[in-house]
């Protein structure tokens, strides 16, 4: 089993639309560590850590958004050393 750590940065309408609350839904029910979190300008910071094809599966909810009322214009992804503890929140 491998793990991966990584960053997703999210672009789009994803700020005002249940973005990370939808987010938490898809990384808790996919047994995933980390948070995500709202920045300044208007995207959001995921970070997140699991089973390397889990991740994967994670991101490509992400990327096709996990609500609804959001809209995924672009992400981009860092691999990032960080190990989370157990659990994903909203920051």
């Amino acid at each position: 089993m491998t793990n991966k750590n990584i960053e997703i940065i999210v672009l789009g309408r994803v700020q005002g639309v249940g973005f990370r609350y939808s987010t938490k839904k898809v990384a808790d029910r996919l047994n995933l560590n980390g948070f995500v979190q709202n920045l300044m300008d208007g995207t959001v910071l995921i970070h997140v850590s699991g089973e390397s094809s889990i991740v994967d599966e994670f991101v490509s909810e992400i990327k096709a958004s996990p609500t609804p009322y959001g809209r995924v214009d672009n992400i981009k992804i860092n691999n990032i050393n960080e190990i989370y503890g157990k659990g994903f929140i909203i920051k």
